[in-house]
Parts: structure tokens; sequence; C-alpha cells
């Protein structure tokens, strides 16, 4: 498959990622098994992003071949990217998954998580965190795109 970032947005990403601190790892989940629509693509296309930087990493797994990590992971489609970092040999789950391709702005969405996860920090303000831990019970949030 043909690379699908050019040279000069490469370039860019490249200096965005120059501010990572910790390192982030992507554990990919696609599907051998059936057909999943923009598996490959999306696989090829965060290979490219993790060529990027050192601090990047990616593994990957198989929803149905893997299917008590992904139940741990709470991922149940193909395909999602648990954004994740290591502490040792310990993986460490901030909650954050994207499943999809991140195709157009989407794009750009990864890319700042990818530095929010590596930098430790969600850049919320001070109120705002407040107001988050004093939340008595979890909250699920998805955010749904379309590309129209």
């Amino acid at each position: 498959m043909a690379n699908l970032l050019d040279d000069n947005i490469k370039k860019q990403i490249k200096e965005m990622f120059s501010e990572m601190e910790k390192p982030v790892e992507i554990v990919f989940f696609g599907s051998q098994g059936e057909a999943c629509e923009y598996c490959e693509e999306t696989l090829a296309l965060v290979k490219e992003v993790v060529e990027l930087s050192d601090k990047l990493s990616i593994s990957e797994h198989d929803l149905a071949a893997e299917a008590e990590l992904a139940r741990q992971l709470h991922v149940d489609k193909a395909p999602t990217m648990v954004i994740a970092t290591r502490d040792g040999e310990r993986l460490v789950d901030h909650g954050i998954r994207y499943a999809g391709i991140p195709a157009g702005s989407e794009f750009s969405v990864l890319i700042n998580v990818l530095l929010l996860v590596s930098k430790g920090d969600s850049g919320l303000s001070e109120p705002t965190r407040k107001f988050l831990s004093s939340l008595e019970k979890p909250v699920h949030l998805q955010v749904f795109v379309t590309p129209t």
C-alpha cells in the first residue's frame, strides 16, 4: 500500500511530536476473520504516524482471536485504537478509544490526543478539573462524527 501521508504532512507531525514527553502505545484492534471496513487502511495510517516519533509504538491485535484482551480494554468493534502508556510492563489505560479511521479533520484529533497523553496533561482548566473531580458516578462519554 502506498504512503497515505505526504512529506509535508510528515514534517509537520514530526515537529509537533518533538514536544512528546512520555512514550505512548497505540493498541490497535483489527479483525482478520471477518470483513472489516477500514481496518487495513487504519492500520497503515497508524503505522505511518508511529514511524514519525521514537516515543510512539503500536501493538496489533485481532478482535476475535484476542477477545479477552479486547474485553479487558472495553473494545467491541474494529478498527479501534486504545491510546495508552506504559508503567514498566504494565499497560496504563487512559480510557481513550478511537474507533474507525481517523480521516479528514479527525486525523488532527488523533495527533493531538497522542500529544496530550504523552504530556500527561489534558489541558483542562482548574475549574473544569475541580468539577470533574466532584463527580460521584462514572461517566461514559462518546463522541461520534460522520464524514458528511
